[in-house]
């Protein structure tokens, strides 16, 4: 009984339902009364004769539609995420449609997602009311203490506009105050990090003893006996500089390939040729 009286939400997403659907026809109607002021302002010229589109005027519609779209995407992630979070699970796992949000949505999430939604329809009305003070500044009219209508017919003074400006701030502070608690929710899900071992020092691995594949190997037994004696090198594979000969020689000795006798030799023949 008390699990299912979950459900007893689901008529009020429905109603938000209706709600988006309003939205919808206002969008369209202030997108309609947009158009025609401009198809106005382009057909009938003022009194000098020229064409004059009011530019702060069609910004501050436009700053409207925004609005309404915003507030239409605020309905959706409360309809959507509240009703995966709190009724029952929306299965559309796969969905090519699926939000991307949707697939990490929980209550802390969907808090902070919609503190960041009000924060941006806040931002559109205060700049809206920063548009409509400015233009009132422009046409000569400044805003004083006494209430100033601006061209959309709102009225102003320095305190409205003052404490549009505080309201701001308190949002703002409260989304990120919200996102703070959401991360310290989060690290004290994920428990206590691991001790750290920076102090302890790294074990090299054990490496076996790799031989070069480049110097010769030391002839042993038989084989040391019976080697035939070097009397001449082959300067194809040497390099020409007496330094390189010598390390190569010397190489060569210690791997038992050349005797003293003949190092010595060539070490004198390399010595008087450079």
């Amino acid at each position: 009984m008390i699990f299912t009286s979950r459900w007893l939400q689901a008529p009020l997403y429905l109603g938000l339902i209706v709600a988006q659907i309003i939205y919808v026809i206002v969008f369209m109607v202030e997108l309609v009364n947009l158009g025609g002021s401009v198809w106005h302002s382009l057909t009938v010229p003022g009194d000098d004769g020229a064409i004059h589109v009011e530019e702060a005027a069609i910004m501050l519609s436009v700053l409207g539609l925004i609005d309404v779209v915003m507030i239409a995407n605020l309905l959706i992630m409360v309809i959507i995420g509240g009703y995966e979070t709190f009724v029952s699970r929306i299965r559309i796992e796969g969905h090519p449609d699926q939000p991307e949000w949707l697939s990490h949505v929980n209550a802390n999430v969907l808090k902070v997602k919609l503190a960041m939604a009000i924060v941006g329809i806040s931002s559109i009305h205060l700049l809206k009311t920063f548009i409509e003070v400015g233009d009132l500044a422009a046409r000569g009219t400044p805003i004083n203490e006494e209430p100033s209508e601006t061209i959309t017919g709102n009225v102003y003074t320095w305190d409205g506009v003052l404490w549009q400006v505080v309201i701001h701030m308190v949002f703002i502070l409260s989304a990120v105050a919200l996102a703070w608690i959401d991360r310290i929710s989060q690290g004290a899900a994920h428990g206590p990090a691991k001790p750290s071992t920076m102090g302890e020092a790294p074990v090299a691995p054990a490496v076996s003893p790799a031989v070069s594949p480049t110097a010769p190997a030391a002839l042993t037994g038989p084989a040391a006996s019976t080697r035939p004696a070097i009397t001449a090198i082959d300067h194809s594979v040497i390099d020409h500089s007496a330094g390189s000969q010598l390390l190569q020689l010397g190489q060569l000795r210690d791997a038992g390939i050349v005797t003293d006798d003949e190092f010595q030799a060539k070490k004198t023949e390399l010595l008087a040729r450079f």
